[in-house]
């Protein structure tokens, strides 16, 4: 079957077709009755508008480039859905380009790719310093919005980094002295903004962050940092960890080794993944907000503004959580021997 045109919805709703474009456009002029005649008219006929033929009139295009880094990754691949789901919503489509944010050669071809078809605009998500220090050298003639290092709007400070502090009060709080830390790869924004949190809470309250090993985010680069530790080290009644999938991989190797969580080591993580919910003990962790919506909002009010000359755009309708811990039965105080009790 044939699709309908705006002339088969016109000559449906007794109207001109001149009125059913100026009511696709969503202009404000047309009377009540007539725009309920045109919506009927729509309905019956299942049209469709055209919006690759109107953008090719008016030389535009609603494709939109995601530059995604480490998207295998449990944070970066909530933020990539949150971004393609709003993304979607403002009718753009989303082009996936995946970076690797270890290899300047990767970051430079995602950006060729990115700027060799025509995009409405670039949204990237950069995870690690070669990532955003590149992004901001390479010209780019639409407009871009990297996501990094989000700042939190009421206290002003790194988001990353107030989730260290989140993890390492509340192992303070339940009196634990002497910490160790497990970290993620060097060269990743989150890494040194958690861990600068994590290790500068620790030691303003007078506590000891006894070592500090780097993971890779995954269960088994937590798993083995536990492993490399000499007996020495191991003298810790606390576990900060710098997501919940090393958090786990942690609680393996101290489950392995004879240690029980969280009577002999307490161990928080970050994140707030699903799975650490249905370890056992469940794992306490600091919930993070990686819903993606608000930066893709930002360059959708940015192609906007390019497009009209002006500036606004519309307003956020979502607000950025701050980091929260979520207390579950990974942490418990310390007894009186110096050791976590229950």
């Amino acid at each position: 079957m044939k699709p309908s045109t705006i002339y088969d919805v016109a000559r449906e709703a007794g109207v001109s077709h001149q009125t059913v474009t100026r009511y696709l456009r969503g202009y404000e002029g047309i009377r009540d009755a007539t725009k309920q005649r045109v919506e009927k008219a729509i309905a019956r006929l299942e049209y469709r508008p055209n919006t690759a033929a109107r953008q090719l009139r008016l030389r535009t295009t609603n494709r939109v480039a995601v530059l995604a880094d480490r998207i295998g990754q449990g944070g970066p691949a909530l933020i990539v859905r949150g971004v393609t789901e709003r993304l979607q919503q403002r009718g753009y489509v989303s082009d996936i380009i995946a970076v690797d944010g270890q290899d300047l050669a990767s970051v430079d071809a995602a950006i060729d790719l990115a700027t060799e078809y025509q995009v409405a605009g670039i949204l990237a998500t950069a995870q690690t310093d070669i990532v955003l220090d590149r992004l901001r050298s390479r010209p780019i003639a639409v407009p871009m919005v990297i996501d990094a290092q989000i700042v939190d709007p009421i206290s002003g400070e790194l988001v990353g980094q107030l989730a260290g502090v989140e993890a390492a009060q509340h192992l303070l709080e339940l009196g634990h002295r002497k910490i160790g830390y497990v970290a993620g790869p060097s060269g990743w924004l989150a890494t040194r903004d958690r861990q600068n949190g994590f290790v500068s809470t620790v030691e303003a309250a007078g506590a000891t962050v006894a070592w500090v090993r780097e993971g890779d985010w995954t269960g088994a680069s937590g798993y083995k940092a536990w492993q490399m530790l000499d007996e020495d080290a191991r003298n810790i009644t606390a576990i900060g960890v710098a997501n919940d999938t090393m958090a786990m991989g942690i609680m393996a190797a101290l489950s392995d080794d004879g240690r029980s969580v969280p009577d002999d080591v307490s161990v928080v993580g970050t994140d707030d993944t699903d799975e650490g919910r249905f370890v056992r003990p469940a794992l306490t962790t600091v919930q993070l907000d990686f819903e993606g919506r608000q930066i893709a909002q930002r360059l959708v009010n940015a192609i906007s503004d390019s497009r009209s000359g002006e500036g606004g755009g519309e307003a956020f309708d979502e607000v950025l959580h701050p980091p929260r811990l979520i207390s579950r039965a990974s942490t418990s105080v310390v007894s009186e021997l110096g050791r976590p009790g229950t």
